[in-house]
């Protein structure tokens, strides 16, 4: 449901924008015959040796294409897997089927991260975007110095042992933890994502399964054995979850489970 309304959100974006830039290529005049175009790839050698540079417009297709890899980086690369899991294992719980709906846990979910991970974001403008508008690195150059801070925050959240087991089936060598390429760093920061977010749901698991069989064990006793116990403890459930302000509680366990 997450993936699908995701992938439905970028390619919309896209096709927005390119009937807009379309449009506003209409709207001007067309160019006086002999005049050249604007040229579709243009490559200019960097300050670096062998280093090239690429016009605007491959730039701006490079990041269109870059959009529709939003939602996979969204799961793969920050701390929305471990809380939208969360959500669904507390709903769960609860015994309530649509409530809170998709939408609701999704858009927490992703405020939530966006909260959780400013701090990487904020290190990230510093350090890559702000000295590429300032015109002091290349686009490549601030693509790398922005992905250290990423980096460095899924290499604090995965086990050794999910990074050793992609390291393994890669079948490469790295000196140190920093020097793993991203493609072996994700799947192992995912990996440890979801171990996680499991671990903190079986916690969450636990008072409402005891509150179901209590009222399983009252109904039988009674002999009530035809009226089903989810309907009789769902009220019990709510209640002890809103005593106890089970939402900040587990808000502020996720954050903390960050080192927030």
């Amino acid at each position: 449901m997450i993936v699908a309304t995701f992938k439905r959100i970028s390619p919309l974006l896209i096709l927005i924008l390119g009937l807009t830039c379309g449009q506003v290529a209409l709207a001007q005049e067309p160019p006086a015959s002999g005049i050249p175009g604007i040229p579709a790839v243009t490559v200019q050698p960097g300050d670096g040796e062998g280093a090239q540079e690429y016009s605007v417009t491959l730039q701006i297709l490079a990041l269109m294409t870059a959009l529709t890899f939003l939602p996979a980086m969204l799961m793969m690369m920050t701390s929305f897997t471990r809380i939208i899991v969360v959500f669904a294992i507390l709903r769960q719980a609860l015994g309530l089927q649509a409530t809170p709906s998709n939408q609701i846990l999704l858009g927490l979910a992703l405020f939530l991260t966006i909260f959780i991970m400013k701090p990487v974001f904020e290190e990230a403008n510093r350090v890559g975007l702000q000295p590429y508008l300032q015109e002091q690195v290349t686009s490549l150059e601030a693509v790398e110095l922005a992905s250290e801070p990423v980096k460095k925050f899924m290499l604090a959240q995965t086990r050794e042992s999910d990074l050793a087991l992609f390291i393994r089936m890669a079948d490469e060598q790295y000196d140190t933890p920093e020097d793993v390429s991203f493609w072996v760093l994700m799947p192992a920061f995912v990996t440890s994502e979801l171990k996680t977010a499991f671990q903190i749901g079986f916690i969450l698991f636990i008072p409402f399964l005891i509150i179901d069989m209590v009222v399983a064990s009252v109904l039988m006793a009674m002999g009530m054995m035809m009226l089903s116990p989810i309907i009789i403890s769902l009220p019990f459930k709510i209640m002890l979850f809103v005593l106890v302000d089970g939402w900040a509680l587990i808000m502020g366990t996720l954050a903390a489970s960050y080192g927030l």
